[in-house]
């Protein structure tokens, strides 16, 4: 019988090189400080506001008007106060809809919170709490606008980075612009400049990383909380363009729920195999969007499908815990403030995330590993009750690790298999529920060129 402890990166490598030219050309690939940042703050919050919160729609029908928005106040501070409650660190705020309604004072159209009956700038509200609060402030612009005449020739360009730019100049810091390429399907044909776009993001916020619809966050492939066995981030080029093509995109409000029941139809986005075929690589993390609700703008008639603090916790493992962000999105409602049952739910999660890293029981720094490190033990004071392991590589030197394994020791000096896992990347989280051990070993099977370990830790 083989001893199951003899194979690791540091001889078999499980079959696959260790060292080689097409190793170095991956590991090559590193991420940006921006994306280094995020990987740093891996969860924050989408919140959907607008037009639509008003009228009670998931999609506007283009005919809207300015009178058609009847809030009349918010309370930016207690949108804040929940985010910080859940552990977000962040906002990001769709400051104009695919209706076109502006939730800022738009010096290039009329179709904005300035001429209805609401009274202040609501971006700058949200964003001047989340700096208070020391949060990160982001901003969703929809390409596509069923209100600006402009709209389809090539004037718009000129419209959406004129407003593009007042978003990115007024309003401090921003984190994160988010794009999507939601278009109806009978939209005007147009296509968007999008190195327009992002060429002037770089120069106004060039810390803020550009999601979905853009060079440095890629979408998950779905809108259900669902992700791949293994989650690369270092994947062929050619991915930051999907997004961007219109027939991926949806096309119709009904579309929206039909992807959030579909997974992804490319599992593989990163392994040996597929990217030896691919001549451009590049670092592009996921980023998983999912509604704590039915829908993702406000609806007392979805205030009963707030999901459980359990669900949202087991989508912060299946997200933050596999090598993703996660961008949860809260949708503010037409009074103005988060509703009780999405607030008590957030707390709730926050509570839960806090008892993840409350109680470790040993956390052990690494660096870049050593030929003599097949196997990495770890001694516990007493026995213990095992409820998490989370690893993480050092990303500056890229995404090594292909597959490892876990094993617990129990009383009796025996070693028993708990877990096997396939890429780790910033972070991955693997859930043991309570195993009783005096100690554990990591077994790393398989890594592109030695690995690279910031941190193993365990919790009860």
């Amino acid at each position: 019988m083989k001893n199951p402890f003899e194979s690791n990166w540091t001889n078999e490598n499980n079959g696959v090189p260790l060292h080689s030219p097409e190793v170095d050309r991956l590991i090559s690939v590193l991420p940006s400080k921006r994306q280094q940042r995020l990987a740093e703050k891996p969860f924050y919050l989408f919140m959907h506001f607008g037009m639509n919160t008003a009228t009670g729609r998931e999609w506007g029908v283009g005919n809207e008007k300015v009178t058609d928005f009847t809030i009349k106040k918010i309370n930016a501070a207690q949108w804040i106060k929940c985010a910080q409650s859940s552990g977000a660190t962040g906002i990001i705020l769709t400051c104009k809809h695919h209706d076109g309604f502006c939730l800022w004072p738009s010096d290039y159209t009329s179709f904005s919170v300035k001429y209805s009956d609401f009274e202040g700038d609501i971006v700058k509200m949200v964003s001047d709490e989340c700096r208070k609060a020391g949060l990160d402030f982001g901003v969703y612009l929809s390409p596509w606008d069923m209100h600006e005449p402009t709209y389809g020739t090539p004037d718009y360009n000129d419209y959406f980075c004129n407003q593009l730019t007042e978003l990115l100049t007024n309003y401090g810091t921003i984190s994160e612009v988010w794009f999507d390429g939601a278009k109806g399907a009978d939209a005007k044909a147009f296509e968007y400049d999008w190195q327009r776009y992002y060429k002037l993001i770089r120069e106004l916020q060039p810390d803020a990383n550009i999601a979905v619809c853009g060079p440095d966050i890629r979408w998950v492939g779905n809108e259900g909380g669902k992700t791949r066995k293994s989650e690369f981030s270092v994947v062929p080029s050619y991915l930051k363009m999907a997004e961007t093509v219109a027939e991926k995109s949806q096309h119709a409000e009904s579309d929206a729920g039909g992807m959030k029941k579909r997974t992804s139809t490319d599992e593989d986005l990163g392994s040996r195999d597929l990217l030896k075929n691919c001549p451009e690589l590049c670092w592009y993390p996921a980023e998983v969007d999912v509604s704590i609700r039915k829908g993702w703008f406000y609806s007392k008639k979805t205030n009963f499908t707030v999901k459980s603090a359990k669900k949202l916790f087991n989508i912060y493992l299946n997200s933050v815990g596999n090598n993703c962000t996660l961008l949860l999105n809260v949708p503010p409602s037409d009074k103005g403030t988060i509703h009780i049952n999405d607030a008590v739910a957030l707390r709730s999660l926050g509570n839960k995330i806090e008892e993840l890293y409350s109680k470790p029981v040993l956390v052990e720094k690494f660096g870049m590993l050593k030929e003599t490190d097949g196997m990495l033990d770890f001694t516990f004071d007493s026995e213990k009750k095992l409820k998490y392991v989370i690893l993480k590589e050092d990303i500056r030197y890229s995404q090594r690790v292909e597959a490892f394994d876990i094993f617990l020791k129990k009383e009796n000096g025996n070693y028993v298999h708990v877990y096997s896992g396939t890429v780790i990347g910033s972070c991955k989280i693997a859930t043991l529920k309570g195993k009783k051990c005096t100690g554990a070993r990591v077994i790393i099977r398989q890594s592109r060129s030695a690995p690279v370990i910031s941190e193993i830790g365990f919790y009860e």
